[in-house]
């Protein structure tokens, strides 16, 4: 097994060995590219996004600007929209459903080192997949660690450092991140806080 094939696993390995540099490297040519295009160039956004994204759906807007590591292990859903500064370090698999929304400086992290410091120092790493369900919204500045499964109607609130599963149709927020309550019916009411709709939808 090389280090890609450990890498992709879930196992230790080396992220210099095997091609992996390259790789990431040639991502990183892409990332820039990207993030340099101008805002009427749509087209070429999209078209580059899809060549950057392992698989990616139906109506997606991602902002500039945007950072992966390898990209083809990143799997999003249809109408997926990311605002400034999305990050999403992919050595593990990352899976987003549908109708997702990243709030500015959102990251995901599947990649990690770790924690005795001769482990460390022998350059060995890892990555362990998220899953994101759908219809979640992610908080500005929130950060989603290795190994992280948020369920389906979830709502994180922003700078959530997000350690531990969420589960379905909760609002969860903090540092570490936590389940501060369901999301109800009577949530349809509301656009902010205690603020009513005016309008249908």
């Amino acid at each position: 097994m090389n280090q890609k094939e450990r890498m992709v696993a879930g196992l230790p390995y080396k992220a210099w060995s095997d091609g992996l540099h390259d790789e990431r490297y040639a991502m990183m040519k892409k990332n820039n590219e990207y993030n340099l295009l101008l805002p009427n160039e749509k087209e070429k956004r999209d078209k580059l996004m899809r060549e950057m994204i392992g698989k990616i759906g139906k109506n997606f807007h991602i902002e500039p600007c945007f950072r992966c590591e390898y990209g083809w292990n990143i799997e999003i859903g249809d109408n997926f929209y990311a605002n400034f500064n999305l990050i999403i370090l992919d050595e593990g698999k990352v899976t987003i459903g549908n109708n997702v929304m990243c709030a500015p400086n959102v990251s995901i992290f599947t990649a990690g080192h770790p924690v005795h410091p001769l482990a460390r120092n022998s350059g060995y790493e890892y990555g362990i997949p998220i899953t994101i369900g759908d219809n979640v919204w992610l908080g500005g500045g929130s950060i989603i660690n290795p190994g992280v499964k948020i369920g389906s109607n979830v709502v994180i609130g922003s700078g959530s450092v997000v350690t531990k599963d969420i589960p379905d149709n909760t609002i969860a927020a903090g540092v570490p991140c936590r389940v501060i309550r369901k999301v109800t019916e009577e949530d349809r009411l509301y656009y902010f806080k205690n603020q009513k709709f005016d309008v249908e939808y």
